[in-house]
């Protein structure tokens, strides 16, 4: 199977895959700056809460097991968000980047296709 094109939506030609480099890095400082703020925010009760998991505990209190489960998925989860944001961020700081690198190949062989014209 092969696509040669998609049809054109409603008011457009269809050529909707285009992206700039300014939103690419909207997007990617808003995911640093979640990113930023779930390593500090996201941590803010972590100690609270891990020790009176353990006092509960100690003391006999069977809410201590579950405010230390609560605990372990809240920081699992928390790591896996943390990561996620990360990625996202540097994923597309790449992107752009690779993308003005493609741009700046395919204008130089542009150029240099213009030029080799008129030594023919």
């Amino acid at each position: 199977m092969r696509v040669n094109g998609a049809p054109a939506g409603p008011g457009g030609s269809g050529a909707d895959l285009r992206v700039r480099q300014d939103k690419l890095g909207e997007i990617g400082g808003a995911a640093y700056d979640l990113h930023r703020r779930l390593q500090t925010d996201g941590n803010h009760a972590k100690a609270s809460t891990s020790e009176a998991a353990t006092m509960m505990t100690t003391n006999n209190f069977q809410t201590g097991a579950a405010l230390r489960t609560v605990h372990d998925t809240w920081d699992s989860q928390l790591r896996t968000l943390i990561d996620a944001c990360a990625h996202i961020s540097n994923h597309l700081d790449y992107s752009a980047a690779t993308h003005a690198k493609d741009d700046e190949e395919v204008k130089a062989s542009l150029s240099v296709s213009k030029i080799s014209e008129y030594f023919q």
